[in-house]
Formats: C-alpha cells, sequence, structure tokens
C-alpha cells in the first residue's frame, strides 16, 4: 500500500491550520484559514478531489481525525462528503478508545505501535493510503521512509512560523517531481515520488 501525504503547505513550509482560525491555534499561530485566498475549484480543488478519488483508505492523526469525524458526517448528500464518510479511516492516537470512533469506518491505531503498525499495512496491502493534514503523523512518515508520495499545494504566502511537515532530525531523502501544475490564483500543485535509492 502506498502512503501519499496530501498538505496545504505555505512557501515557507508551514501546513497549520490552512482551513479555519480555530483549527490548530497551538504556539499562538494566528493565521488559520490561509489557504482560502489562494483556492482555485479547478486546479486546487480537482487536485484534492483527485487524491481523495485515488485513495483506498485515508490515514489521520488524532486532531485532525476529530476535525474531519465532527465536520464530514453532517454533510451527506454531497459527492465528496459521501466518499469521506465511506471511505476505510486509520487514525493514530494514544488517547482516543474504540469508542471514540464515532465516525463511520474508523480502525484505531495506537501511537506506541504506529510505525510497526504502518509498516505491516503498508507492506501487505495494495492501493494507496492517503494522509491529509496530520503534520506530526506525516513527519513521522517522511522520518521514517515511509511516504511513498507527497501532493503538495503550494500557496503563494510566507506565514512567518508554524507547524511543518519535515523531519529536522537531519533525516534525507530524495523525492521525483512528476507533475506541477499552476492555478490562476498562483498556488501550485505538485506531485513527488520518493526517489527509487541510488537513483
Amino acid at each position: 500500500m502506498r502512503i501519499v501525504i496530501s498538505e496545504f503547505i505555505s512557501l515557507d513550509g508551514v501546513v497549520q491550520a490552512p482551513g479555519g482560525p480555530e483549527e490548530d491555534t497551538d504556539g499562538g499561530f494566528a493565521h488559520g484559514g490561509w489557504s482560502h485566498a489562494f483556492f482555485d475549484p479547478e486546479v486546487v480543488g480537482g487536485a484534492f478531489d483527485a487524491a481523495l478519488g485515488e485513495a483506498d483508505a485515508l490515514l489521520f492523526g488524532r486532531r485532525t481525525w476529530q476535525n474531519m469525524a465532527a465536520a464530514w458526517p453532517g454533510r451527506a448528500g454531497d459527492p465528496f462528503a459521501d466518499r469521506m464518510n465511506a471511505i476505510r479511516k486509520y487514525v493514530v492516537t494514544g488517547t482516543l478508545d474504540d469508542s471514540d470512533l464515532t465516525w463511520d469506518n474508523t480502525t484505531r491505531i495506537p501511537a506506541a505501535d504506529a510505525v510497526a503498525h504502518l509498516r505491516k499495512l503498508r507492506d501487505g496491502e495494495s492501493g494507496n493510503l492517503l494522509v491529509m493534514g496530520s503534520p506530526s503523523l506525516a513527519r513521522l512518515l517522511l522520518s521514517e521512509g515511509l511516504a511513498d508520495e507527497l501532493r503538495l499545494i503550494v500557496m503563494p504566502v510566507v506565514l512567518g512560523g508554524g507547524k511543518s511537515i519535515f523531519p529536522d532530525d537531519g533525516t534525507k531523502a530524495a523525492f521525483e517531481l512528476v507533475s506541477a501544475t499552476t492555478a490562476p490564483t498562483g498556488a501550485q500543485v505538485c506531485v513527488y515520488r520518493a526517489a527509487t535509492p541510488g537513483a
């Protein structure tokens, strides 16, 4: 199973709270909702739809899962929402119990065993496992060499600080640019695949 990480990201590598002011204010982050000004339905929206359409399951960290679980079940009837609600989902968490998993088709992955569990899932199944948001989880996947593809929606804005998906532990990983598409808003959808070792 290929692990695909999809992120809205600023020019300075920030992925925190692209959707709204209250989404994630950790560290006093005050720019929540910064992606809206650069959203383009055709290019940016199309990339998001394509990533979900190609996914066989979704993988979330606890905070992102809780935000999504609070938003999507009430939007039934919209094709995108119906897909979000129906698709198989995994959440990596050290605090939620199975009884907390109120969003349909969600399976809990204990945080303490996450890397081993995800390696097993990646080696044992086929298809795409899509990570949306979840910066701490995305950073762990990159650090462990478990990210097969990055779909970065780069917004033309500098935020001056905030959460990133990129490890700061000295990990080096090469990626190959597969495609880049520019929206009229200046946003760029860039798809990178993990480079073959030694290439």
